[in-house]
């Protein structure tokens, strides 16, 4: 009897010479080469695959009368209805280039689908800025306290995440976030990016991605640049308030199988504060690309950002309303800083067979980070001042290798893929201190000095296995860490070490009861770590403070040019330790749960005419506090963004876009509030032969509005007693900057 079921278990996972198969190449119509990543799609069965690097394809499980849909952003739908001559036999496929339209995505059985549709948000009304990359992330809210040069602010799903705690953002590969950093944990700064090199967004909110490890609690974004480019661009941007962007991507190889491009981008601006920035923002990024459109590909990127500013920091509500400055003004304009990060990585596909692949990357990144604030005035030291230094120096080194194998099942209502991901990260940190300094030139005093050493190896898998309607996807990760912290403050050697293992499993559900329909159940454990000085200090204690997610929802598409997505979800993080960079302590938090809902709708009105919206709204407590005292600081609660972009309407393409979040509470009980806003932006674009002369308007009804707003104690030089309230960023007032480009 166990022979028998052997056999058959076997037979299940094994090809068969009785199934039918399509396979095939698909090519530009445009210049004939090979498209990769094209979306093959049994509209019969469900069943669907990606072509390769080479173009190529295969489907099993097909039959005659079968509808299979080739789909891409940026080319026309092509669909093909099999007869007996394309099975089992090579066919050629050849698509044509089109604006990207809701109509060119289809839903089909991936855990992070949502990604497919927001990246028709970005491909019809690209960023204009670095800051406006994440704004892409349906839910997520960003915001500048620093002049500009310093990593945004970002809320999402209830979190204020800081600079990065909670959210896992990567590019090409490549982490952003920074561990054990100067300023904060997961501190992400994405200015190295030049947007106009962006070639999609992949995202996902919650917990439930194997591949994803650190401060993958609410979400993730990956971002991949674009491997080549098709024209020279050449673009200027000037405007209000001494401001100028210049912008160039330039091709220096384009061959048969090779290709390499240049992108450089300079920014200055004085900023809209009565003390100006003085900011300045260099990037630089090479990329050559190897195709040999058979069996692999091979990327490799070199880039290089540095960045220096001015900033007028927080001020105190009160300074404003009693007259000693204005919105714009400034307690202490001596704030500002500096920083640079440059980066070598590559990426490497090798496709072994037609059902398997290993998938290669790594980069090495050296980064510093000097920052100068003052939160406070003169709460510390009523003489000098309570400004800060905060001071890094970093190498990171890290790789990773995927192998993905899929299996031609007997069962035509089957498919079946696993993957198996091994990798490392090491963080080689220097010098890494807060320190109390006067007017940036003089030492008062070093509150924390050390050097951080910090590793992470991680394995994962996960397997998706898809039966009729259903998709299976349990997936498991296991990261192992290592932190060593050497206190230089201690006039004996002093160095800590601590390490720790995590295993976390995720188990997703997928039911595709059409295919316009799909309906999901999301569940997974997350983590992300703690600074290594709390891990040192703490003994080891709440090394890897743990969230677990649950995501139930939908994503329908009534109409080829209307999609509607929805979910409610639940999160919960365990108790952690927080180290506050600001003030060189460890301040502890208890447990906190979170509820939601999220809603999504993007509309292609007409061929020229397109719509997006998300609305989200959040419960957010502390669970071991009281009631009335259990207010999460500065969890947003309601959340919108959304707007119109139209294009090839004559000549002119262009958006209106809208950005919204609700009063939110700055403190434990809510005797503080955060004022919300709604902002609305809008730009428009002319284009005539090669040339685009455009208009970019930053709050177009010159709203007031703070940017971001803590609640803060403080104390000002004339008073005898500090005070406690909100200190805030004024967001830009109108802003009016104008564009010219050329493609050649």
């Amino acid at each position: 009897m166990k022979k028998y079921i052997i056999f058959y278990v076997l037979l299940a996972v094994v090809s068969s010479v009785n199934a039918h198969e399509l396979n095939g190449i698909v090519t530009s119509e445009e210049n004939s080469k090979p498209i990769q990543g094209v979306g093959v799609y049994n509209k019969n069965t469900g069943s669907y695959t990606y072509t390769n690097v080479s173009g190529y394809f295969k489907i099993t499980d097909v039959s005659v009368g079968d509808v299979i849909y080739f789909n891409q952003l940026g080319y026309e739908n092509y669909e093909l209805t099999v007869n007996e001559s394309h099975l089992d036999n090579s066919i050629e496929i050849t698509m044509k280039i089109s604006s990207a339209s809701l109509d060119q995505v289809l839903i089909v059985s991936k855990v992070n689908v949502l990604s497919n549709f927001v990246n028709v948000d970005l491909k019809t009304n690209p960023v204009k800025s670095s800051q406006e990359i994440l704004r892409k992330i349906p839910g997520l809210i960003i915001g500048q306290h620093a002049g500009g040069g310093k990593a945004e602010q970002i809320f999402l799903r209830g979190f204020d995440i800081d600079h990065g705690t909670d959210i896992t953002i990567g590019v090409d590969g490549m982490p952003v976030n920074m561990v054990s950093h100067a300023h904060g944990q997961g501190y992400a700064d994405m200015h190295f990016i030049i947007p106009e090199t962006i070639d999609y967004l992949d995202f996902g909110k919650g917990s439930y991605y194997a591949d994803k490890g650190n401060f993958n609690t609410a979400g993730y974004v990956d971002i991949q640049t674009k491997k080549t480019i098709d024209d020279n661009v050449i673009s200027v941007e000037a405007g209000q308030f001494n401001t100028v962007r210049a912008m160039s991507m330039l091709k220096i190889l384009d061959g048969k199988n090779s290709n390499a491009y240049v992108a450089s981008e300079m920014n200055l601006t004085d900023g809209v504060f009565e003390s100006p920035q003085n900011f300045n923002r260099l990037n630089i990024m090479g990329r050559y690309n190897y195709n040999n459109f058979k069996d692999q590909e091979f990327s490799l990127s070199l880039s290089h950002f540095q960045s220096k500013w001015d900033a007028s920091g927080q001020i105190p509500q009160r300074a404003v309303d009693q007259g000693l400055i204005g919105r714009f003004g400034a307690i202490d304009d001596t704030e500002g800083g500096n920083t640079s990060r440059t980066n070598i990585w590559l990426n490497h596909v090798k496709h072994l067979d037609e059902y398997s692949s290993i998938e290669s990357s790594a980069y090495i990144t050296q980064y510093d980070f000097e920052l100068f604030s003052n939160f406070t005035f003169f709460l510390e030291d009523p003489v000098n001042a309570d400004q800060i230094r905060q001071y890094e120096d970093r190498t990171i080194i890290g790789a990773k290798s995927v192998y993905q194998k899929s299996f031609r099942l007997i069962n035509e209502n089957q498919q079946l893929k696993y993957r198996i991901g091994i990798g490392f990260r090491y963080d080689d940190v220097n010098d890494v201190q807060l320190s109390r300094t006067k007017n940036r030139k003089e030492l008062l005093e070093r509150l924390a000095f050390g050097n951080v050493d910090e590793l992470n190896a991680f394995s994962f898998a996960d397997l998706n296995y898809k039966v009729d309607k259903w998709t299976f996807n349990p997936g498991i990760r296991l990261d192992y860490f290592t932190f060593d912290y050497e206190d230089l403050l201690s006039e004996t050697y002093d160095s800590k070490s601590e390490n720790k293992v995590l295993l976390s499993p995720k188990l997703n559900f997928i039911y595709a009861a059409s295919a316009q329909t799909q309906f999901f159940l999301k569940t997974g454990l997350g983590y992300h770590s703690n600074d290594t000085r709390v891990v040192t200090a703490k003994n080891g204690e709440q090394i890897l403070p743990t969230a677990f997610s649950t995501d139930l929802g939908t994503v329908l598409k009534p109409t080829s040019r209307l999609a509607i997505n929805a979910s409610l979800w639940s999160l919960f993080l365990q108790q952690e330790f927080v180290y506050v960079g600001d003030a060189a302590i460890v301040e502890p938090s208890g447990k906190t749960a979170r509820y939601g809902v999220d809603f999504g709708l993007r509309y292609q009105i007409a061929d020229w005419l397109y719509f997006n919206t998300d609305i989200n709204y959040t419960y957010a407590r502390s669970t071991e506090a009281s009631n009335g005292q259990d207010y999460i600081p500065l969890a947003p609660d309601v959340t919108s963004a959304g707007g119109f972009s139209f294009r090839d309407l004559g000549k002119f393409s262009g958006g209106l876009t809208y950005r919204y979040i609700k009063d939110r509470p700055a403190n434990e009980d809510n005797s503080i509030v955060a004022e919300g806003y709604f902002i609305t932006d809008f730009n428009i674009n002319y284009n005539y032969n090669n040339w685009t002369f455009g208009v970019i308007i930053e709050n177009l009804f010159n709203s007031e509005w703070n940017e971001t707003q803590f609640a803060t104690e403080s104390r000002l030089f004339n008073e005898a007693n500090s005070v406690e309230e909100i200190h805030f960023t004024p967001g830009a007032p109108f802003f009016l900057r104008a564009k010219i480009s050329v493609r050649f």
